[in-house]
Parts: C-alpha cells; structure tokens; sequence
C-alpha cells in the first residue's frame, strides 16, 4: 500500500517478501556504523520486520516503510515516522536509511522533505524531529538539507543523539 511518493521516490507499506532487500542493508556494516546495535542477522532482520508489518500500536498511522527508486523499481532503503518519548515529551521522528550504492544522490533529502510534508499536511503534526548520531555527518547534512534545525543533544537508553527539529510553518 502507498503511503507517499516523490519525483523519484515511492513509499509503501513493507510487505514479507521485503525480507531480503532489508536484510541485505541491514547487514551493511557502512549503513549500520552508527546504530548502536550494528548490523543485524537474518532473525533479527526478520524480527524487526514482522513489527514493521504489525505496525505500532498506538500509532497505525506511522511506521517506516520501504523505500523504492521510480525510475528502477528497485528496494533502496526504508524511511518513514516513528513515535518516541523523550525527556517525557511525544515526539516523531524522521528516519531514513538509504543504501550506500544510492547516496549522495540527494534521495535522502527528498525522502525527508516528503516525510516532513506528510508529517505536517496530512498527520497534522506540529513538529519533528530526526535523532542522528552527532559522529554521522552525512545524516546531518541531509537532515539540513531537508530544513531540519539543530535542537540539542539528548541521552536516550544510554545512547547520546543529536536532535535536529523541525516545526510547521
């Protein structure tokens, strides 16, 4: 099921048969570098996905979604919204992860330009945020480009991120 799309961008729901593709950059120890957990096994991956495909359960509106490349139809990465609490505040943030062969093609930046769109014209959000490893330059360059704002740094289960934010306008 669509969720969004873009020029070059479709976002769908995932679906089982993504299994693979979100494997494979899911085991990308260059995509995974600055996750805390690393790179994760096929039972993991599998793992996280039947959440994926469950949805959250206070929140069937957000999820992260695969992430397909128009002109190809190739899976190329999977963003989307994802609720948290932080210091006690809800917040949503902006994920996106986009294998290595597709970046540096600003495909990132489109996907959180959309994601923030989506956010604030059809969920009716307020603000959102992008938690980033403060290490992860390219992240924080493509948060940037999206219009995403440094905020401040925060520890969240033992693991320090930078949050960029963004409100509506």
């Amino acid at each position: 099921m669509k969720i969004l799309e873009t020029e070059r961008l479709l976002m769908r729901r995932l679906v089982a048969s993504d299994l693979d593709d979100l494997y494979a950059l899911y085991r990308d120890p260059e995509i995974r570098r600055y996750f805390p957990e690393g790179t994760l096994t096929l039972d993991e991956t599998r793992e996280e996905l039947e959440w994926f495909l469950t949805g959250h359960p206070d929140h069937p509106e957000l999820g992260l979604w695969a992430t397909i490349h128009k002109p190809t139809g190739q899976f190329i990465g999977r963003c989307g919204l994802l609720p948290w609490t932080i210091y006690g505040v809800d917040e949503v943030e902006i994920a996106y992860l986009i294998a290595t062969p597709w970046q540096r093609q600003g495909l990132g930046a489109e996907a959180a330009r959309a994601l923030a769109r989506y956010g604030f014209e059809t969920l009716g959000l307020k603000r959102l945020i992008a938690l980033i490893d403060p290490e992860h330059r390219g992240s924080i360059r493509t948060a940037e480009r999206a219009g995403l704002k440094f905020w401040r740094e925060v520890e969240i289960e033992g693991v320090r991120s930078a949050v960029y934010s963004i409100s509506k306008v």
